[in-house]
């Protein structure tokens, strides 16, 4: 399993705590089956976002866990919150933020007061050529009374990514009830662990996975965690997806989720 999102890195923000944490994380991720883990540290007002420096860290790591026989390959990525300062970076700088400086990025919109004009900015980002993927709406507040937002966000071409312990019903019953209604309409494209320790949220995902098997077929539960986040790993195209439903108006039925989503 690929795992895209992931608060591995020590002191970068509320996640690791020490160099020994995000060592027993990585072990704990790979003895889970996790063999990528994109390192997602936050860019938000709380938390500076230094490129050298997480890459530095994940050097550091990578280097600890190989001379372990650890079979765990890391990345740089990044929470990346919809705040003016960072839009700005990104426009800027397309690639900073992005997995493994590829063209996929994760981005977390607030959980209240959300602006009208999101779906604009997830449009440019994609004509600066990134590919939004929105994180855990099923544990926004806003997203849980208003999932028609995140139908306009995918009709306009953003990705889904749930959390694997929302699937669970780990982070409540609200966000384990929004994670089904959002998988048994196909409108998830990756499961992420969004681990920060060993305890109350860890890198955990093959329970998810399997869940997602028994319920929604083992093809999807292959697909979120294994197809399309490599994919994302890689910064190649995600593999054919299955048609979303209740995304599309009847009279655009007999047309393919591609053909729409590029208005052929």
């Amino acid at each position: 399993m690929i795992d895209i999102h992931h608060h591995l890195l020590w002191e970068q923000d509320d996640g690791a705590t020490t160099f020994n944490t995000s060592l027993e994380m990585a072990r704990m991720a790979a003895a889970d089956g996790i063999t990528h883990i994109a390192c997602t540290p936050h860019a938000n007002g709380n938390y500076a976002y230094s490129p050298e420096t997480i890459d530095s860290k994940i050097s550091l790591l990578q280097q600890k866990l190989d001379s372990e026989g650890v079979k765990i390959k890391l990345a740089r990525g990044c929470d990346f919150h919809m705040s003016y300062d960072n839009i700005q970076q990104a426009h800027e700088d397309p690639r900073r933020f992005s997995i493994n400086s590829g063209c996929y990025i994760l981005v977390e919109v607030p959980d209240y007061a959300l602006p009208r004009g999101l779906g604009e900015t997830f449009y440019q980002m994609q004509i600066e050529g990134l590919t939004p993927i929105l994180t855990h709406p099923e544990r926004n507040p806003t997203l849980q009374n208003e999932p028609g937002r995140i139908a306009e966000w995918l009709r306009g071409g953003t990705l889904v990514q749930v959390t694997a312990g929302s699937v669970m019903g780990r982070m409540g019953r609200k966000a384990e009830q929004m994670a089904h209604d959002l998988l048994a309409k196909r409108w998830v494209h990756f499961l992420a662990t969004d681990a920060h320790n060993t305890t109350s949220r860890p890198p955990k995902m093959s329970d998810a996975r399997d869940l997602v098997a028994q319920k929604y077929g083992p093809d999807y539960a292959r697909l979120l965690c294994v197809s399309n986040p490599l994919a994302a790993f890689l910064n190649n195209a995600l593999p054919p997806q299955p048609e979303p439903l209740d995304l599309y108006s009847d009279k655009e039925s007999g047309r393919s989720w591609w053909q729409r989503l590029l208005k052929r």
